[in-house]
């Protein structure tokens, strides 16, 4: 009996989708672009969704310019990051270069320098505890 008394208490509205298309099909250019469309009931009935669906759009397109936006960065600072490391490899090879005993001895003459080869190893000096 339960079962029978809520079927009867409940009350169902299905709409005519014939209905429906004809008042969707009777929006002309005039109504869209003043705006009464969205006064129309179907239309209103929809509007949290269409809102729903806006600010999805505007959401994707806002992720979408991030992404961009951080790539772009990414590629940049990989290309300083290049430049930097080509510059620290050539640094590198001109300090190798001109910290060869025979470089040194070059630029000793060269800028008549007061300085000689030392033909003597180094000697080691010890302190006493």
């Amino acid at each position: 009996m339960s079962k029978t008394k809520d079927k009867e208490n409940v009350n169902v509205e299905f709409s005519n989708p014939a209905e429906e298309q004809k008042e969707l099909k009777k929006y002309s250019l005039k109504e869209i672009l003043t705006g009464s469309v969205l006064l129309k009931k179907s239309v209103s009935k929809q509007l949290p969704f269409i809102i729903f669906l806006a600010f999805l759009g505007i959401v994707y397109i806002a992720n979408r310019f991030h992404a961009e936006r951080v790539l772009r960065q990414t590629v940049k600072l990989q290309q300083e990051v290049d430049e930097l490391r080509a510059e620290s490899i050539t640094t590198a090879s001109e300090l190798m270069f001109l910290s060869r005993q025979s470089q040194v001895m070059k630029l000793i003459k060269e800028n008549n320098l007061p300085l000689k080869e030392a033909t003597s190893p180094p000697k080691r000096i010890k302190m006493r505890d």
